[in-house]
């Protein structure tokens, strides 16, 4: 029985991204969908007469500074900080392409657990789905993952394509100077662990271990006893503040995709009716929720986006937009 958080969030997810997984002389037309929903319990921040917050930023006299006036800066070793500009940043931005360019094959494991990152969903895209079908029925028989590159929003990604039960899906990697070493962390050399204590051990892990695993680990407890919470002040009329201009949009059912839809009516060659998919050029922010909206403003580096309505960051996704 679904829980009253996944309730709120059962939404479908929108194709983010369109674009072709090319090696060699072969062309896989996918969408990107996101595979996992990050989200949080929405929480607003008040003032002592119950008006909503707003982020503002002042210089050190205390003058109000408008979006124009914050420039960013590098710091140096020396302790001052050198500006750079928006136009040196859109300089420095990777050609833009559709293109996710396969350049190797290696084994899945292979790829070390910490270098996953975000992970997605690449239903097959265009009339055809030979060359998916066929890509990910190799992959997966050979347990082989892909090593590719491609740019999304001015910036380019790492990403590891895999697949499994006829599917393909793709994790973006964090670049190795992001990874701390054993070393780093203060962690001692390895060495030989003793048969006995050994023996114990794995007796141990014995007494706990399951066949299945159990889908309740992955409950978060916090989000439950926090809605448990708000649900209970709601009935004692408790606490609550009234504010219109806060008020959430509610999601146009009729514009949401059933992802598991598209991925079946795709793998049997269907095609997908026209205006299902939106490119990610095109200003689908009003179809997206609160936390892909945030998502977007994060990569879009907009500031004070944590404090943000849904409202709020629509408007600052298309201003930056």
């Amino acid at each position: 029985m679904p829980r009253r958080s996944e309730k709120k969030r059962d939404e479908e997810p929108l194709p983010f991204w369109s674009g072709t997984i090319t090696f060699g002389l072969v062309s896989v037309p996918v969408d990107l969908f996101p595979a996992v929903r990050t989200h949080r319990v929405p929480m607003r921040t008040f003032g002592p007469d119950g008006a909503p917050l707003v982020r503002r930023y002042f210089s050190q006299d205390g003058d109000l500074l408008a979006e124009d006036d914050v420039v960013r800066g590098y710091e140096m070793d020396n302790g001052k900080y050198i500006v750079v500009t928006d136009e040196e940043l859109d300089k420095l931005e990777p050609r833009k392409s559709r293109d996710i360019d396969l350049r190797r094959f290696v084994g899945r494991d292979e790829i070390p657990v910490s270098m996953l990152e975000r992970h997605y969903v690449l239903a097959p895209g265009g009339e055809s789905t030979k060359a998916y079908h066929l890509l990910a029925e190799a992959m997966e028989r050979d347990r082989r993952a892909g090593i590719a590159t491609y740019v999304m929003r001015g910036r380019e990604y790492l990403v590891a394509i895999y697949a499994e039960h006829g599917l393909l899906f793709g994790a973006t990697l964090r670049f190795i100077d992001e990874l701390r070493t054993p070393k780093s962390v203060g962690l001692p050399p390895v060495a030989e662990a003793p048969a006995k204590d050994l023996k114990e051990i794995k007796s141990a892990l014995g007494k706990l271990s399951e066949r299945s695993l159990d889908p309740d680990l992955f409950i978060d407890e916090e989000d439950e006893a926090l809605l448990d919470l708000a649900e209970t002040k709601q009935a004692k009329s408790r606490d609550l503040i009234e504010v219109g201009a806060i008020e959430q949009d509610e999601p146009d059912r009729d514009n949401i995709i059933d992802i598991m839809s598209i991925l079946k009516a795709r793998m049997q060659g269907g095609n997908q009716k026209s205006g299902d998919s939106k490119q990610p050029d095109s200003d689908e922010s009003a179809d997206m929720r609160r936390d892909e909206l945030y998502e977007r403003a994060k990569d879009l580096d907009i500031k004070g986006r944590s404090d943000m309505s849904r409202d709020e960051l629509e408007r600052a996704v298309r201003a930056a937009g």
